[in-house]
């Protein structure tokens, strides 16, 4: 199995082969292994001011960095990311990733893609809330107007073939509760998320639907909704991938979740022990992906990813 089938294989549940499949929502520390930064779309922009020639060696740049981050880590799965915010742009890093693998190397490439709500940020907090419940109609045009967008994209990458699903990356939760209460997330955010999920099948994509926090308020909603994994099962915000894996494990798949906050200020004991946790109850029956809690964020130490992934490769193995 290449790395892209044994991904494929956990999201779909299915019998666990070989080692545990390992992914990151985003690996930030490029420029310590590799001398490059990590190509996030912000470091574009001036994209749309370059000539052709240049914004093609960037492309060969970004796919380079992409597989050697994969091989040198081991992952299974990779999240594009892409200039200019232009799905047509990342259907061509995508194009360069899956050239530049060798015979028998395939790894899953997900993208941004969710046209649900996420909670707002400190600038609009007010007027936002204002206006999901004073508006509710003109939320629900928003939302439709959203879930066209995400269709047109669904369409393009099962055209082009060469993308495999979305990570759904809107956030949900602070570590005490999700921002909306459950009957008003269930009006405005549940629907969509469950359309969204329902266009990419329709069109043989994957959906990981990515939220921090704690999500044991709406959990039921984020699984009935239908995604193929949930990422990344918090434990800052209080979420235990025992009881999610024990709940929801034989119709979801888990992704993460090892705990960022011991990762950045805990000990190495923690680390360790927060990585076996993940393994010991996420691995039963498959269906679960290793990865830490969040991402490998700008800051995060690289040998304390490395001791991570130390107790993945000795302890993350189905067949000894």
């Amino acid at each position: 199995m290449t790395e892209r089938d044994k991904f494929i294989n956990a999201l779909r549940r299915g019998k666990p082969v070989g080692r545990v499949p390992n992914f990151e929502l985003v690996f930030f520390l490029t420029m310590e292994c590799f001398g490059k930064v990590h190509p996030n779309h912000r470091n574009y922009k001036q994209w749309g001011q370059m000539q052709e020639e240049e914004r093609q060696l960037h492309r060969q740049d970004i796919a380079r960095l992409y597989v050697d981050t994969a091989r040198r880590f081991e992952h299974s799965g990779l999240m594009v990311h892409f200039p200019g915010n232009d799905p047509e742009e990342l259907v061509r890093i995508a194009e360069l990733i899956r050239e530049r693998c060798e015979p028998g190397e395939d790894y899953f490439l997900a993208t941004h893609g969710d046209p649900t709500f996420g909670h707002p940020h400190g600038g609009n907090m007010m007027e936002w809330c204002a206006w999901i419940y004073e508006q509710p109609e003109d939320v629900r045009e928003s939302s439709l107007r959203r879930l066209e967008e995400f269709r047109a994209r669904c369409e393009l990458y099962e055209r082009t073939g060469v993308l495999d699903g979305f990570c759904m990356c809107c956030d949900y939760c602070f570590n005490d509760n999700p921002f909306l209460p459950p009957d008003k997330f269930n009006e405005v955010v549940t629907w969509v998320l469950k359309d969204a999920c329902q266009a990419a099948h329709e069109k043989g994509l994957y959906a990981i639907k990515h939220t921090d926090g704690n999500i044991m308020p709406i959990i039921d909603q984020l699984v009935d909704a239908g995604p193929d994994a949930l990422h990344s099962i918090d434990p800052q915000g209080g979420v235990d991938i025992a009881e999610v894996k024990r709940l929801y494990g034989h119709r979801v798949a888990l992704i993460g979740n090892v705990n960022c906050g011991k990762l950045d200020t805990g000990t190495d004991e923690e680390v360790v022990e927060s990585a076996r946790y993940c393994l010991k109850h996420g691995m039963p029956g498959g269906g679960y992906i290793f990865g830490t809690s969040n991402c490998v964020y700008t800051g995060m130490r690289l040998e304390r990813y490395e001791l991570m992934l130390d107790v993945w490769r000795r302890e993350g193995n189905y067949d000894g």
